[in-house]
């Protein structure tokens, strides 16, 4: 199931570089940021922003995507009668029809979303920042940046997922 308003991905994709700017700004978490990496002023200076900011973008619209499935339960009962369900005028797709109809829009609401984009923070995100940051002689505190950071996006892009994509019904 593609969402009938695709075009919103480019703009919840937004959301993590606009929490990544006021976030690691100096004033928030910026200077602990830094200092956890030995970063100083001027060794932020330089690089090419174009390719930075276009990459980070690039990644944050290939992120929100993924994010979709883990949110919008309605994919994962998709996924168990594909490809059948797809076939028109299949038994499948009929059985599909009439689930869809009965329950298709729960889960469905900004706090739904949050949830469990906070819930994925915890679970997926924290475990993996926490394994590079052993391997890496991290401390507890670089991890705790980036999970707050994980924590904030996620929560925000899996709010705006299920609360405003918008999906055709099966007919």
């Amino acid at each position: 199931m593609f969402p009938t308003n695709f075009y919103m991905y480019f703009i919840i994709a937004l959301v993590p570089m606009i929490v990544g700017a006021a976030y690691y700004h100096p004033a928030v978490v910026g200077k602990a940021w830094m200092n956890t990496n030995g970063f100083t002023m001027e060794s932020m200076q330089g690089g090419n922003m174009a390719k930075i900011m276009g990459l980070a973008y690039l990644l944050s619209f290939i992120f929100c995507f993924a994010q979709t499935p883990l949110v919008f339960h309605q994919s994962a009962v998709m996924s168990l009668m594909f490809p059948e369900a797809m076939e028109a005028g299949s038994a499948v797709r009929a059985d599909m029809v009439e689930f869809m109809g009965k329950y298709g829009d729960r889960h469905m609401s900004f706090s739904h979303g949050a949830l469990h984009g906070f819930l994925n923070s915890i679970f997926l995100v924290l475990p993996v920042i926490g394994i590079i940051a052993n391997f890496e002689r991290r401390g507890w505190k670089y991890v705790l940046i980036h999970f707050g950071y994980w924590a904030i996006t996620l929560t925000i892009v899996s709010a705006l997922i299920c609360g405003l994509m918008t999906y055709a019904p099966l007919t």
